[in-house]
């Protein structure tokens, strides 16, 4: 009996212990919660990040604060992340780049990227346009395949080395058999000015980068990477609609935590997220903006940072493609 009274006790202990636990989870946020972004403010991930945060303190309450800690291509910030407690008061918001790009062209990022994060969502998705100057010969893609093919080739500009918009010109000199010169900048914008101003022959710019000047008549789209035509862009054709099925790309923003976050929290955070990114006050300008909402489960993101970051693993080998 006084065995039997004596395992009663602790399993009382340990139940009345779990207590606390429990229900801070169930009334999380209550903290103030961090959205890192390893990217300087005002880009994509930024904008995704601080609109989210918004809305998030509207559904959940609380504070959700945006921090940015930019540094070598967004590995920098990952690491911190990746360092940060797993109690749901820092979560990463990060795009392709520092997930599946930065790990095989830094040499040491301080994170596993394939093990050290519990993946929450892919919140948005959004592809690149093959772009040329308004008055360029280059009216379709077979004229940019002819051009390369020729002795004089094409430049195509990106904003900067292992990008989305330098990757995808290589993804498609490899699928191709081609090959261009790639020109990196500092960002998107100074890019696509180079590209207006006839410095430059092309380049697979991002949507939201390149959309204002299509749509105002500088700049010429010849085709969109995504799956599907973009429907700010509905007479420009898909790159495997033209058949080339294996250059359908897509930038993406998605939000991750330390590993080990609760998961009662992750998936009150996801859900949140998906609210947030469907409200009516949110989506219709995030859809003008290019962006496609994504909002995918935990499990369909893992399984997609896995095979994003075997695709790219691959194109950077093949293309011997360097940080600097």
């Amino acid at each position: 009996m006084k065995r039997l009274l004596s395992t009663l006790a602790l399993g009382l202990a340990a139940a009345t212990t779990a207590l606390p636990v429990l229900a801070q989870n169930a009334s999380w946020p209550t903290k103030p919660v961090t959205f890192l972004v390893p990217f300087p403010p005002g880009g994509s991930t930024d904008l995704i990040s601080r609109t989210v945060g918004a809305k998030l303190q509207e559904k959940l309450g609380g504070t959700f604060v945006t921090e940015n800690r930019p540094g070598a291509g967004g590995t920098v910030g990952t690491a911190q992340a990746k360092r940060a407690a797993p109690d749901g008061n820092t979560i990463l918001v990060s795009s392709l780049g520092p997930f599946v790009i930065g790990p095989h062209l830094v040499k040491d990022t301080g994170y596993d990227a394939l093990k050290d994060f519990d993946y929450i969502t892919v919140a948005v998705q959004a592809p690149n346009v093959l772009v040329v100057n308004a008055n360029s010969k280059l009216n379709s893609v077979q004229d940019v395949l002819a051009a390369l093919k020729g002795k004089n080739g094409l430049t195509f500009a990106s904003a900067g080395n292992g990008t989305s918009d330098h990757l995808t010109a290589e993804l498609f000199w490899q699928e191709t058999g081609t090959k261009g010169t790639h020109v990196p900048y500092k960002g998107g914008a100074p890019a696509i000015i180079d590209l207006i101003g006839g410095q430059v022959d092309a380049s697979f710019s991002n949507i939201n980068t390149c959309l204002t000047h299509v749509q105002s008549g500088k700049l010429r789209a010849l085709a969109v990477t995504s799956a599907k035509r973009s429907p700010l862009l509905p007479d420009v054709p898909t790159m495997e609609e033209l058949g080339f099925k294996g250059v359908t790309v897509t930038s993406w923003q998605a939000f991750a935590a330390p590993k080990g976050i609760p998961t009662d929290i992750r998936d009150k955070l996801r859900r949140g997220i998906v609210d947030s990114l469907n409200d009516p006050s949110v989506k219709p300008k995030l859809l003008e903006l290019g962006f496609e909402i994504v909002g995918n489960t935990p499990a369909e993101f893992t399984k997609f940072q896995a095979a994003e970051y075997a695709r790219w693993k691959k194109v950077i080998e093949v293309g011997q493609i360097t940080a600097n």
